[in-house]
Order: structure tokens, then C-alpha cells, then sequence
């Protein structure tokens, strides 16, 4: 696993949209990320697929393929941050040039939803070792959260370090608007609590980390770009851990999307399912939960499995680096992940 340099003062960080771009509304917000990470001694580069946002995305796709290639072989820079996720990072993986890539030094990709589009793929083509964290817009100087506040500080982290994170006390439903409330931090309001599948109390499990965002992931995974098979046998010693998160998907669909995991054999590849908690908060007029429709098919599974873990669109996120090697501790609703980044 290649892994990008430490970040560090005076490093620069590239910011572009590769997905959903940040409408006017919004701009003091990004505006104020932005400048908390120039004032933490950072070169901030804004990319020109970054202010605007028109039908779900900042451009065209080739003009967020090229940019997003431009800066992914600049060797000046130290990472790429995109605001938030989106819809549509789908679109640029048949432009990226991955050969180039492999020419070139690993850069930090970090954050969720559909910049896991990217990021996971970056990861199985290239071997780079990429962030699934908190997004660049929930980074406000004032955040008190702790796994939020030091997703930067994550990826200081030097070749070899072992990292250890633990579970959140408190996690957020509902968020203020970045629009409306510019300056706002995390309503953390409800208790977190791990659940495993399974009558245990205690379970421990470790492997190699890859995954992310579920409602694009069920379109990559056994694809070219996410074949876990391939990955997996470049870590036959260690296994893999496969972790997901539902944003949007209603019950009925949820419960076909990893049925459809099921039949492809992808269960079967892995040491261990993390499955964040879920977005989709209400049945969508179905006669099934999500939780119902999720442990419908967690329970037949023959790995360890986790839920309701801190990853996803109901924050905070673990900053949980692809590639790495895991080992996750889970006890009495608590966990720990503790990832060495060899």
C-alpha cells in the first residue's frame, strides 16, 4: 500500500468539486473552511470546478476529469479535497487516465458520500491509500467533535504509524443548513450505540480497509474499478473489512442491494462488514425498516458484523484510511478501530 506523505504546514491542498459543486448560498461556508486551513499554515489552490453547481454537479464531466487529473499529477501538491460528496463522481471514472497515475506520487483524497466514488477506486487501480472522513465543509475551526475536528491531523500520520479511534458518544440526525447557518458545528443529540449481528457481547475482527458510500459502491463493486477479488488477493494474508453506508435508499432497495452483494459472492470474500448508520430514517411508505431490511440478509452472513458505526451521512465519520490494515474491537456498544498504515 502506497501511502501519501504526511501532510504538513505549508503543503498544498487543491480544492475542487469532482462531484456536486457549492452553490452561491453556501460560498461563506467554503469560504470559511477554506480559510481555516490557510490559517493552519496550508497553500490552498481553489480549482474552477468548485463554485458553482448546476443540476447536481460543478461542470461538465471532462472539465472535472481534467481538473481532477491536472492536481492528482501535480507532485507540488499534497492533496485534493472536495467539499462535500454529490451524485455524480460516477461520471469521471472512464476519463481518468489510471496508467498516468501510476507514474506519479500518491496524493490525500479525503472525505464521504460520493467522493468515495472516487477515493475506493483510487485506492484498488493504484494502490494509494485514501481517506474516508468528514468532509472538507464540516471542517469549522470551532468544531468540538473529536473524530471531526482531527480528520487533518489523521493524515499527519507517517508510514508504519499504528492509529486508534474510538467511538462517538453522541452522534447528529439533523444538521443546520451551511446556507442558513454558515458558521455552524455538529447537533450531535443521540446516543451511539454499535450493535453487532449476533448473539455476542464482545467480537473482534481484522483485515485490510476498503469501502464507502453503499448507493454507489453496489454499482462498482465487481466492476473493473472495484474489483475486491483482485484487491483481496494483493492481501491474501491479511483479509479485507468492507465497510458501507446507506444515504438514500429506501428499505425495499437497501435489502435488494446487498441480497445483490450476496449472490456475487462479495460476502464471501471478506473478514468482517462494517455498516454505517443508516440516512433513511423513515419505511418510504415501505412495510419494512432499514434495520429489518439490513438484518434480513446481515444475518445470514458467515463474517463478523458491525452496525450502526460511526460512518455516514449521520456524523461524526472515523476517518478510516483505504488499505490500511484494521483491527476492530467491539464491546458492550463500544468500539475501537485501530488501523496501522503498512
Amino acid at each position: 500500500m502506497k501511502y501519501p506523505e504526511p501532510l504538513q504546514k505549508g503543503d498544498k491542498i487543491a480544492v475542487t468539486a469532482f462531484s456536486s459543486g457549492v452553490p452561491s448560498g453556501c460560498h461563506q461556508r467554503l469560504d470559511l473552511v477554506l480559510e481555516h486551513l490557510r490559517s493552519l499554515g496550508f497553500n490552498v489552490i481553489e480549482g474552477h470546478c468548485l463554485r458553482e453547481n448546476e443540476k447536481h454537479v460543478s461542470a461538465t464531466p471532462s472539465m472535472r476529469a481534467e481538473e481532477l487529473m491536472k492536481f492528482l499529477c501535480d507532485d507540488s501538491i499534497a492533496a485534493v479535497a472536495p467539499p462535500w460528496g454529490g451524485e455524480f463522481a460516477m461520471d469521471l471514472l472512464p476519463l481518468l487516465d489510471f496508467e498516468k497515475l501510476k507514474q506519479v506520487k500518491p496524493k490525500w483524497v479525503f472525505g464521504f458520500s460520493d467522493v468515495s466514488t472516487i477515493s475506493s477506486v483510487l485506492t484498488t487501480q493504484l494502490g494509494w491509500s485514501t481517506l474516508h472522513s468528514s468532509n472538507l465543509m464540516e471542517l469549522n475551526p470551532l468544531e468540538k467533535d473529536e473524530l471531526t475536528a482531527n480528520t487533518l491531523n489523521v493524515m499527519t500520520a507517517k508510514a508504519g504509524a499504528e492509529i486508534t479511534q474510538f467511538s462517538s458518544e453522541l452522534y447528529q440526525v439533523a444538521g443546520e443548513s451551511f446556507e442558513t447557518h454558515p458558521n455552524c458545528c455538529l447537533n450531535k443529540t443521540e446516543r451511539t450505540q454499535w450493535k453487532v449481528v449476533g448473539d455476542v457481547e464482545e467480537l473482534r475482527f481484522s483485515g485490510r480497509l476498503i469501502g464507502g458510500c453503499f448507493d454507489t459502491m453496489v454499482h462498482l463493486i465487481g466492476t473493473e474499478y472495484l474489483d475486491l477479488e483482485r484487491f483481496k488477493q494483493c492481501y491474501s494474508n491479511d483479509g479485507l473489512i468492507l465497510y458501507l453506508e446507506n444515504a438514500e435508499m429506501p428499505p425495499t432497495v437497501l435489502r435488494r442491494a446487498l441480497q445483490g452483494l450476496k449472490y456475487q459472492g462479495v460476502f464471501e470474500q471478506i473478514s468482517g462488514l462494517l455498516f454505517g448508520r443508516n440516512a433513511v430514517l423513515d419505511n418510504c411508505g415501505k412495510a419494512i425498516t432499514s434495520s429489518e431490511a439490513f438484518l434480513s440478509v446481515a444475518n445470514d452472513l458467515k463474517v463478523p458484523v458491525l452496525y450502526d458505526v460511526d460512518i455516514g451521512h449521520l456524523p461524526p465519520n472515523l476517518a478510516l484510511f483505504n488499505g490500511a490494515h484494521a483491527e476492530v474491537h467491539f464491546k458492550d456498544g463500544k468500539g475501537k478501530v485501530i488501523q496501522t498504515l503498512r
